[in-house]
């Protein structure tokens, strides 16, 4: 897409005003960078980052049978989601491939409010208006903005603006008035740090926006550190890391597929998904240290110690946390289990790999302790 055709949020002149470099991501003009990748990278997992995430889709599914329809077309339990909870999945086709992962819970009563990404947020709303049935409808909110706020400063940040956000654990979400205006909020975070997403209206969203940047702490964070946190998390990016081919099963996201759901088998691609829990898959995304050498990007091969090619690398990067290089690709099940050595073929010349665990860096989400 050119500049004259990529939509913009209604941050982009707040972005351009504090000196952002700008880029086409998902249809929109983003902006990548402030001050430099490493730096925003570092700021955010020693203070707050602050992200504008507006370009991702938001929408609510109502109506009574909002959760059943919704179940057709995702592996994980609404049923049984409580108020104020929220939680991953994947929004999967007939073949049970990854149409999009997504976040989907119940800040009120009111059904379900979904954040899908921006890339396939058309795609979504059209597969949802042409599938749900009864009376589940689809309102597509094009009035909000969504921010992020990401670190371990984040939650003090915050809860100096509304106590009532000390409350709220991992995955915890709720409908409330913050900043004078009606936002829903949750914390949790694509960048493995403590934080919360602000879902706010457009009108109220560059007033925040600057407020938030008032605070000592907190500093603009561009894409290209948000996906480097991301790649530290292990976390995967659709259209790279999984796609409408990937299973989860594949993509090593057998978490999202609730324990009831795999028994009623129930939503889409179930067939095929069930096989592949039973027989094992003929791929499944891993993680690699690379240990020499530059780093592997997408797209680079990855080979076993004879030279043979045996998968692709779909994310990969340095890590600024780590200071070595990481990445993540496909291959077969016989060479994922830990400590497996494996090269890496970067320019043309193989480097050695590992196969590690996720995420690279550990997460720091927070969680309520538990009560007896």
């Amino acid at each position: 897409m050119t500049d004259d055709t990529l939509k913009t949020t209604v941050l982009n002149a707040a972005h351009r005003a504090l000196g952002a470099r700008m880029v086409g991501f998902g249809g929109y003009d983003m902006p990548v960078q402030y001050e430099g990748v490493l730096a925003e990278h570092r700021w955010t997992r020693e203070h707050a980052g602050l992200f504008d995430v507006s370009h991702m889709g938001q929408c609510r599914i109502s109506g009574a049978d909002a959760i059943s329809q919704f179940e057709r077309f995702v592996p994980g339990d609404y049923q049984a989601l409580k108020a104020g909870r929220q939680k991953y999945s994947l929004l999967l086709n007939e073949d049970g491939g990854i149409i999009d992962d997504l976040m989907a819970g119940r800040p009120d009563h009111d059904g379900l409010f979904v954040v899908v990404n921006a890339g396939n947020k058309d795609e979504d709303f059209a597969f949802w208006k042409a599938n749900l049935q009864g009376d589940a409808k689809l309102t597509v909110f094009e009035d909000r903005a969504l921010i992020a706020i990401q670190g371990p400063e984040a939650a003090e940040v915050m809860i100096a603006h509304e106590p009532v956000l000390a409350e709220f654990g991992f995955m915890d979400t709720a409908r409330l008035m913050l900043f004078g205006v009606d936002c829903f909020v949750s914390r949790s975070g694509y960048t493995g740090e403590d934080g919360y997403e602000i879902s706010i209206p457009n009108a109220d969203a560059e007033r925040v926006w600057t407020l938030l940047l008032q605070d000592a702490r907190v500093k603009p964070i561009g894409l290209g550190a948000r996906d480097s946190l991301r790649l530290e998390a292990g976390l995967p990016l659709h259209g790279h890391d999984i796609d409408p081919t990937t299973s989860p099963v594949e993509g090593a996201l057998t978490f999202a597929l609730s324990k009831s759901r795999k028994e009623a088998a129930n939503f889409n691609g179930a067939d095929r998904i069930l096989k592949e829990l039973a027989d094992g898959p003929s791929r499944v995304r891993i993680a690699l240290n690379v240990k020499e050498g530059a780093p592997a990007r997408e797209g680079a091969e990855i080979a076993d110690m004879d030279g043979n090619v045996i998968g692709k690398v779909t994310s990969g990067g340095p890590s600024p946390t780590l200071g070595r290089n990481i990445a993540m690709g496909y291959a077969p099940p016989a060479f994922s289990e830990l400590g497996t050595e494996l090269k890496v073929i970067v320019r043309g010349k193989p480097a050695a790999g590992e196969v590690v665990a996720t995420p690279f860096v550990a997460t720091r989400y927070y969680r309520k302790p538990k009560t007896v």
